[in-house]
């Protein structure tokens, strides 16, 4: 029999629950303490909003149901479309045009779920007996005899035995202590409530087993559709951080039938912490599981306290080697696993032609769009060997922009032909490799989409951007790319977004455009409303959200995310072998240690070198950065006695202390602005007294590797491409002569005229 968007059980329950009329909303009951051992199915039903009851909280558990009642909800859920349209009169007796229900039983009677008696009656004011609840409800769902025994006194010759017999082998109804069923008595509307909640979810766990997602879907309320497709952020929770599922929490996930969650530091204390929280998440979610996610780049992006620090996407593209890549990806995976992780936000597809781009940079591999296609497909196929979906990004590419779209619209105004050859073209191959999720950007692409909109900020006139575009996701990505895997959007709460859309408004636009999933709403619950709305009104096809839904499951499924669950105690155990092991230590050093590139040399090989005794300045940004590679130094330079001391750029001892020095490591670290409006003419002024002065020294670049563009006359330069630990050693090394720089610089640079 055919199932619609909302499960039979919710329907019989709900008209189970009151006379007329639908329930919209979870109702909160105050009369169920005598009827504790209903209370989950009942506040099952209450919370897939088709149940309601008697008003100021009375359920009435004790009451009976109708066989009126419990055709209607039976109608309501597998019928809810003939609901809107005009129906004929029944042909029963007692059912005159006025009763409450006439229109439900005709349409029940008309689809075969019920029918009357001999005497052309229907009795719908008659209490529903146990028999017949289980005549309607296998009339209702295709459930065939199951293992269990079943062998009542007073059922085998029964009218009704063969549906007793299927729904008690199947444990989802029971006969008393004495061995007898009962058929003809009576149910409350309690045991209807229990009943129902039984078969739906009984179904529900068939249909998980059976990995038949349509028939998954057919028993999801809408609202459990649309949240599967919302993924927002753990956010604060009367006023403190949550790295534990407190209530608001437990709130959100339940009210929304939220699919995923993103992790940021925020959320993380330490490795135990962050498993046990995903862990109780997981717990959280019911049964179908979410999808946990998390920005793992490596470098700059990073989120986990203790786990391996990998140099980062700029320093495997100096590498330039393809097995590196390989293992960072399998490394991030294990440890993203074992915290009970299942999605990386990476890698970074973007190709970073433009070194005024103020938020890509260094999170991409390289200039080249070659070298960003091998990098990125062996980065995929490394979290897939670990189990990790690979959501690469940023669709259809976020490298030559000079507008961040946390902060603004960027537009990208290339022609389609360079579009093909650059930045679609590490997206194209990871199709063609199979890649199962890919993030939107928000920019605009009018070679693509040339549709502009008012803005709501300003009133202004502005595109589209790719989240928003249904020519770019539905037209370019899947009609031409031939992409079938998940689209999930970027940040919702980036201006890009936010500030030109609205929330509703975007939110609506992007499913319609062929967004699966709604990454960090602004408000998740104004979201899922929003989202719930629009189906129920038709600017959201129905058939557009079970597209969705269906392709989120599956995902779900290939993942082993249904999957019987390793306890806590297994997995706490094990995070000591995974997390920072030292063989992804190992992987980690040999990255950064290849990545270090000359930027400049006095002898074309090398960078400054040390002597003994050296007093050695070292200059950077800030104070703690400084710190760091004194302590580096320091460490690795035992035998060379060196003198250190460290300065702060800008401040007025600085030039005083480098004058006096024998050598000078001056740091460089120009990330997350425009490389071009950098603070070069400090850095010049520095580098023009040391070398009036013939001063040995080294520009260590931290950051962005773009400092030949801005700076003239350099003599002794280096590139670690990242300003965490693995990659100031591996500098340090080189400077120290114990380490060639074998790196190779991944970008295209051009000195300005």
């Amino acid at each position: 029999m055919q199932r619609k968007m909302i499960g039979i059980f919710g329907a019989v329950l709900g008209s189970m629950l009151i006379w007329a009329g639908n329930a919209s909303a979870e109702e909160r009951f105050n009369d169920l303490q005598y009827s504790k051992w209903a209370e989950d199915g009942i506040e099952y039903m209450a919370k897939r909003g088709t149940v309601a009851g008697y008003g100021n909280g009375k359920f009435k558990p004790a009451g009976l149901v109708t066989r009126g009642q419990a055709v209607t909800f039976l109608v309501r859920e597998l019928y809810p479309e003939q609901l809107e349209k005009p129906a004929e009169g029944t042909t029963y007796s007692d059912v005159p045009k006025t009763h409450p229900f006439d229109k439900e039983i005709a349409i029940a009677a008309k689809n075969g779920l019920a029918s009357g008696f001999p005497d052309g009656s229907f009795r719908p004011d008659a209490p529903l007996s146990r028999a017949e609840t289980a005549a309607f409800l296998t009339r209702a769902y295709s459930l065939s005899e199951g293992k269990q025994t079943a062998n009542w006194s007073d059922a085998e010759k029964h009218w009704a035995a063969a549906p007793i017999l299927v729904m008690s082998s199947n444990g989802l109804v029971g006969g008393y202590s004495d061995g007898t069923y009962r058929p003809n008595q009576t149910v409350t509307r309690a045991e209807y409530a229990v009943f129902m909640s039984r078969v739906i979810q009984f179904e529900r766990q068939a249909a998980i087993r059976a990995q038949d997602w349509d028939k998954l879907i057919s028993y999801m309320t809408v609202s459990e559709q649309v949240g599967q497709m919302l993924m927002p952020d753990i956010r604060q929770w009367n006023g403190k951080v949550t790295t534990t599922v407190n209530e608001g929490l437990k709130t959100n996930i339940h009210d929304q039938y939220l699919g995923g969650l993103i992790l940021f530091d925020k959320n993380i204390v330490d490795t135990r912490q962050v498993t046990t929280f995903t862990h109780n998440l997981q717990t959280e979610a019911g049964d179908i599981p979410m999808f946990l996610g998390i920005d793992q780049e490596g470098g700059v992006i990073k989120r986990i306290p203790g786990g391996t620090n990998l140099p980062g996407q700029m320093a495997l593209g100096a590498t330039g080697d393809t097995a590196l890549a390989e293992a960072a990806g399998q490394l991030t995976g294990e440890e993203l696993k074992a915290l009970g992780l299942n999605i990386n936000f990476a890698p970074v597809l973007d190709i970073n032609s433009n070194p005024d781009n103020p938020i890509i940079g260094m999170r991409s591999f390289s200039s080249d769009a070659d070298l960003v296609t091998r990098l990125g497909l062996a980065t995929i196929t490394g979290l897939h060997q670990s189990g990790i979906i690979a959501a690469v990004k940023h669709f259809p590419g976020h490298g030559d922009t000079t507008v961040d779209s946390h902060l603004g619209l960027p537009v990208l105004t290339h022609n389609r032909e360079r579009l093909d050859s650059v930045e679609l073209k590490p997206f194209q191959a990871a199709i063609e490799n199979g890649v199962e999720m890919i993030m939107t950007a928000h920019i605009a692409f009018p070679a693509i989409d040339n549709e502009q909109v008012t803005s709501l900020k300003d009133g202004q006139r502005v595109p589209v951007p790719a989240t928003l575009s249904k020519k770019v996701l539905n037209g370019l990505l899947r009609e031409e790319l031939g992409y079938e895997g998940l689209i999930i959007s970027d940040a919702f709460t980036m201006d890009g977004i936010a500030e030109h859309f609205g929330e509703d408004q975007a939110v609506e636009r992007a499913v319609n455009a062929g967004v699966d999933i709604i990454l960090m709403p602004q408000d998740s619950a104004a979201a899922h409303q929003t989202l719930v709305n629009a189906v129920k009104n038709g600017s959201i096809p129905i058939g557009t959200i079970h597209a969705s839904v269906e392709r989120i499951l599956e995902l779900k499924a290939k993942y082993g995310l249904f999957e019987r669950r390793e306890s806590l105690t297994s997995k706490l155990a094990e995070l000591n072998q995974v997390i920072g092991s030292e063989g992804h230590r190992k992987v980690e050093r040999e990255i950064a240690e290849r990545a270090v590139t000359l930027l400049a040399s006095r002898d074309g090989m090398h960078p400054d070198s040390f002597q003994q005794g050296d007093r050695v300045v070292i200059v950077a940004a800030e104070e703690e950065q400084a710190k760091q590679l004194e302590r580096q130094l320091k460490q690795a330079s035992t035998s060379l006695s060196l003198k250190t001391e460290i300065a702060v750029i800008g401040q007025a001892q600085t030039k005083e202390a480098i004058a006096s020095a024998d050598y000078v490591i001056l740091a460089s670290y120009q990330f997350r602005n425009v490389a071009s409006q950098f603070g070069w003419i400090a850095y010049q002024a520095l580098i023009n007294e040391m070398n009036s002065r013939n001063q040995r020294y080294t520009l260590l670049s931290l950051g962005n590797p773009y400092e030949t563009i801005y700076l003239k006359n350099i003599r002794s330069g280096l590139a670690v491409y990242g300003k965490q630990e693995p990659n100031t050693e591996a500098g340090i090394n080189v400077l120290l002569g114990q380490q060639e720089a074998k790196g190779t610089l991944p970008v295209r640079i051009k000195a300005r005229e």
